[in-house]
């Protein structure tokens, strides 16, 4: 199981906004279309710090084969929709992937 973590900071104005944009469009595109290759879910966290507002993705795939059908070749590099850019204020250029060696939660369980 891979774990693809990636940052992106908000203005505060713009947070909720963005939290709206990854649960209702994002990441249910990403189950209608990319289940069937791997992906398996996501998490969202969310750290405010005074007129900025921090966001830490944890999307959940199969193999970095997986992730490569979402992300392309140069899967390190992040994907980032036009609606996305207008709302962040500043992101991470590069996405980490890292392999999932233990976990207490049964749906993330490695193999």
């Amino acid at each position: 199981m891979i774990c693809r973590m990636w940052h992106g900071w908000t203005k505060a104005s713009h947070a909720d906004a963005y939290d709206n944009y990854l649960k209702s469009e994002l990441f249910p595109r990403l189950e209608r279309e990319l289940t069937a290759q791997g992906y398996r879910g996501f998490h969202v966290l969310r750290l405010e710090r005074g007129s900025e507002v921090e966001f830490v993705t944890l999307v959940w795939f199969e193999s970095l084969d997986a992730v490569r059908s979402f992300a392309g070749e140069n899967y390190e590099i992040p994907v980032i929709s036009d609606k996305a850019r207008m709302l962040l204020s500043h992101y991470d250029e590069r996405v980490d992937h890292f392999e999932l060696r233990a976990s207490s939660w049964s749906e993330f369980q490695p193999k």
